[in-house]
């Protein structure tokens, strides 16, 4: 996108400035063809070969070898930065101004201002350090791209991080490729955020950071399938957004083994509003051929991250960010393709959930049995293919349904199961889906967000004793 915005603005000489911000990062530091200009010249085997013996002579130099190789690899970086992006910038119809130090406020002014006198297209190049000011932060960048509250002395997190959904699912992933030598990771940019950190370091050859370019993941992804890899390619909820062409045209059309997992699926808390992962069921559930899943905890992740390198088809795996639930869910039956779990069983009411509102569910029951109504649990597991058998079976028992997701009201779990009700022709059902509204969700944490809007356990067990299950606790109590 940014390449097309810049051939379109330079083509069409309109008068406006971008700042490059050049701090040699994104989220991780960055890679790829255009942050290596050069690397077509130094790949030259000439080139590299008389490069390499040159800086040994003349590092063997006494006193002044080494500082004399670190000297002409200073002269080379600025020859780069100073003649490389004026080519590329000036040719594509830029007028090119820089490099200059982010962190000199009055050379910034001085430029900013010379910008505005020029009536084509100005594109400044910015040199900033990130960190910049705090030595912690400037040693351990990707680190302190995001982080929790720390100690401004040394550093370090004062609160412990402790095992999380990306952790498990990194983890399982390095057990299943050593059994597995066609799996491989891709991810953009986000290999600590996505867990994959260990898998980097024990299979160089078989991980593949591709930079900020979702889109070009899930390319790449299909195209290995086609060859018979088995590519698994987390990426962040909000972030899928980004490559849903390549999902329908270049996956789900094929039909190919790639394994998405979706990571920070449903409220994220401090990461804000643009990264609520509301929307990945509703726009994965239109796609033919998905099967699409969501654990109800880290064993269940791991079972189903297993379960999808078996089944060679297109499969989508979505969970939260954060830990599992406290309650603690015994139950574990092996995981088949579309097929859901009874957790509980009842004759009152079905409650329906999926992912980590499972354990929601269950606590909901346990209150529910204090005020005398028998709820039956059911794990979904498979948005898609839905257990139409298990979840119609207990409509019928129960005539009575609540939904609960961590997604939006659209075409998520309530949907599916109301069109289930209206397709199978259940009559006399009475459904409430608990879901998140059509609306983009504001900032704040994942407990105050529930709260907000009325999906906590508090606020749904509230909800069902005054609305929907008055009658049947009236007539329990006769």
């Amino acid at each position: 996108m940014a390449l097309e915005a810049l051939n379109d603005v330079g083509y069409s000489k309109t008068k406006m400035t971008i700042i490059l911000n050049d701090n040699e990062m994104s989220i991780s530091p960055n890679i790829g063809g255009l942050n290596m200009l050069l690397s077509k010249l130094r790949a030259k085997k000439m080139y590299t070969r008389s490069n390499i013996i040159m800086k040994k002579r003349i590092s063997k130099i006494p006193i002044v070898g080494k500082p004399t190789v670190k000297f002409v690899q200073a002269v080379k970086r600025s020859i780069k930065q100073l003649i490389i992006p004026k080519m590329f910038f000036e040719d594509i119809g830029f007028t090119y101004l820089g490099p200059v130090d982010g962190h000199n406020i009055e050379e910034l002014q001085s430029i900013l201002t010379l910008s505005k006198q020029i009536d084509n297209p100005v594109l400044i190049h910015v040199l900033t350090k990130k960190g910049k000011g705090y030595e912690i932060a400037e040693k351990n960048p990707d680190k302190f791209h995001a982080t929790g509250p720390f100690d401004i002395e040394t550093g370090k997190s004062k609160k412990e991080k402790g095992k999380d959904y990306s952790k498990v699912f990194g983890d399982k992933l390095v057990e299943l490729a050593k059994k597995n030598e066609k799996i491989v990771a891709i991810t953009a940019s986000m290999k600590d955020g996505t867990g994959l950190t260990n898998f980097s370091k024990e299979f160089p050859e078989r991980f593949f950071d591709i930079g900020i370019a979702e889109q070009h993941a899930l390319g790449l992804a299909a195209g290995m399938a086609i060859d018979g890899i088995i590519p698994v390619v987390p990426i962040y909820s909000s972030f899928y957004q980004r490559a849903y062409d390549q999902v329908i045209h270049d996956i789900a059309l094929q039909n190919l083994h790639v394994i998405m997992c979706v990571d920070r699926a449903g409220i994220v808390g401090a990461d804000g509003e643009t990264h609520q992962g509301m929307f990945d069921m509703a726009f994965f559930r239109l796609v033919p051929n998905l099967v699409i899943l969501a654990p109800k905890d880290f064993q269940e992740l791991e079972d189903m991250l297993e379960f999808a390198v078996n089944l060679k088809k297109p499969v989508v795996i979505r969970y939260p960010r954060g830990g599992e639930d406290k309650e603690k869910l015994i139950n574990h039956e092996p995981i088949e393709e579309g097929k859901a779990e009874i957790l509980k069983e009842g004759k009152d009411i079905s409650i329906i959930a999926i992912g980590k509102t499972v354990a929601r569910g269950m606590k909901i029951a346990g209150k529910l049995k204090e005020q005398d109504i028998d709820a039956e649990v059911i794990n979904v597991r498979f948005l898609k293919p839905l257990d139409k058998e298990t979840i119609k079976k207990s409509i019928e028992k129960t005539k009575n349904v609540i939904t609960i997701e961590d997604g939006t009201i659209i075409n998520g779990l309530g949907t599916t199961i109301k069109e289930l009700i209206v397709d199978e022709d259940i009559k006399d059902v009475k459904i409430k889906a608990y879901a998140y509204p059509d609306t983009f969700i504001q900032h704040g944490s994942v407990e105050e967000l529930e709260k907000i809007y009325h999906l906590d356990e508090e606020s749904i067990m509230k909800d069902l004793l005054e609305k929907q299950l008055k009658k049947a606790k009236d007539e329990n109590t006769k």
